[in-house]
């Protein structure tokens, strides 16, 4: 028997029409066990978790069944309270599906410590940059007598000396003690 007749003939199309049948019942059976497991079409809607204390975000999550994926941040927030979530992803008010991890971004204790740098005898011009570089602020500045005019001779945090190399938290403000430019006598 030549292949041209046998694809021509009804035993080849029997089969084709039955393997077409089963393909359909199969993907039929597929598509029912898919929506069943997945429940499709059912959602949660994601609270909104941001300036809430952990314990609050954990039990608001459960409520909603849904699961929770703490990311810690370096990133100190002073206008949310500390350890609470200032980002969360997916965003408020979305729909997902039920046991969805949501992704919590929390404030930590305060800004991370920075050490000093070592800028004594450099001009104030040179200091400058930088403690800003760096996210210092500049406090209050004092003149001293001594021949280098603008010259850092030392830097001051609430009222102490600090050293090179100290750590202070970001936008500390340091005071700086400055010659005037004047011979001591």
């Amino acid at each position: 028997m030549s292949i041209i007749k046998f694809l021509t003939s009804k035993t080849f199309f029997k089969q084709l029409g039955l393997a077409i049948v089963a393909l359909l019942i199969l993907c039929f059976i597929i598509f029912k066990w898919l929506n069943i497991t997945t429940n499709h079409g059912n959602f949660e809607t994601v609270p909104n978790l941001t300036g809430k204390s952990i314990d609050v975000a954990k039990i608001e999550l459960d409520e909603n069944n849904l699961a929770m994926e703490i990311q810690d941040s370096a990133n100190f927030n002073p206008d949310y309270p500390k350890y609470s979530v200032i980002e969360q992803d997916p965003p408020a008010g979305e729909n997902v599906k039920e046991n969805r991890k949501i992704y919590l971004t929390l404030n930590p204790s305060g800004y991370r410590k920075i050490p000093v740098p070592n800028i004594i005898n450099r001009t104030f011009r040179q200091a400058r940059p930088t403690l800003e570089s760096l996210n210092f602020e500049i406090g209050k500045k004092t003149y001293v007598d001594n021949i280098g005019k603008d010259e850092v001779l030392s830097l001051r945090f609430e009222g102490k000396v600090l050293k090179p190399g100290t750590l202070l938290p970001k936008h500390s403000k340091i005071d700086v003690v400055l010659g005037n430019g004047n011979r001591p006598n």
